[in-house]
């Protein structure tokens, strides 16, 4: 029997694990909210469908592994609250929730892992800790939480800031953000549907959180390029979302993925991440 992925919401790191499971005979089918968004959902070479779905029983009813990656909102989780029947009574092998490690709040830089408390400081952060907490209460859902640090990987690297001369290092002392390439981010999903653990919930990170500052130099030192300047974080002009992410600095422990499904990293530090990306062209 063919396994199907419905993926609500064809994201990024959606398509990176689109592209692992399409060549193993995989269907997948990704979700859009605009039919504009069709050709993009089929180059990826998955099915598309219109969010909310018109018929969403039959939706549910021909997926055997679901992944949600929609974002929620103001009035909470969208899957939830458009297809939250459907998905209570449809037969699902395996959930994969979609979070961020936002739902952890601030720790000055000290370490977390998957049972620290929830202390988000942000509205996105408590949102997603809403939002988990609504999947978390639908019974017998074999639910799989994912909290993904900031993702990195091909058209989303600093080069192109970097090259345009655009880039620049924003120092706060005692600043770290952890990071994940999205090709891990697939291959823990993956593993994660080879060995489903219902009511699991994963830290996705690499080994090396380090300052943001950092990740730009070497950027810069890979392509040859004068070091970006140096701003205080005090000074920089930024946008309110950017500098919300500056509110919280910690260290994500990634063990779990390391010792509960057995996850080799293929970027273990930012340096071969951002060495592979240019090697593929940026």
């Amino acid at each position: 029997m063919t396994k199907t992925l419905l993926c609500i919401g064809l994201g990024y790191s959606a398509r990176a694990l689109a592209r692992l499971l399409l060549p193993q005979g995989w269907r997948v089918i990704g979700t859009t909210r605009r039919r504009e968004g069709f050709a993009e959902i089929e180059a990826a070479g998955a099915e598309p469908l219109i969010f909310p779905l018109e018929d969403a029983k039959a939706a549910f009813a021909e997926a055997s592994h679901l992944l949600v990656s929609a974002a929620p909102g103001k009035e909470g989780d969208p899957v939830l609250a458009a297809h939250g029947n459907a998905i209570r009574a449809a037969t699902i092998d395996w959930v994969g929730y979609l979070s961020t490690t936002g739902v952890y709040g601030d720790h000055a830089g000290g370490w977390v892992d998957e049972s620290t408390p929830l202390t988000p400081g942000t509205a996105r952060g408590r949102a997603r800790a809403e939002a988990e907490a609504a999947w978390q209460a639908i019974p017998g859902l074999p639910l799989h939480i994912f909290r993904l640090a900031g993702i990195y990987g091909p058209g989303r690297g600093p080069f192109e800031k970097v090259k345009a001369g655009t880039a620049r290092r924003i120092v706060k002392p005692g600043q770290v953000f952890s990071r994940i390439h999205v090709e891990d981010i697939a291959g823990v999903l993956a593993a994660s549907i080879a060995r489903p653990d219902p009511g699991a919930v994963y830290n996705l990170c690499d080994d090396d959180p380090a300052p943001p500052e950092d990740v730009i130099a070497h950027a810069a030192e890979l392509l040859g390029l004068p070091l970006p300047p140096e701003v205080p974080f005090d000074e920089a002009e930024m946008t309110p979302m950017a500098r919300s992410f500056y509110a919280e600095s910690k260290r994500v422990s990634n063990a779990r993925i390391k010792e509960e499904l057995g996850y080799d990293l293929k970027f273990p530090d930012y340096r071969t991440g951002l060495a592979a990306l240019l090697a593929e062209g940026g």
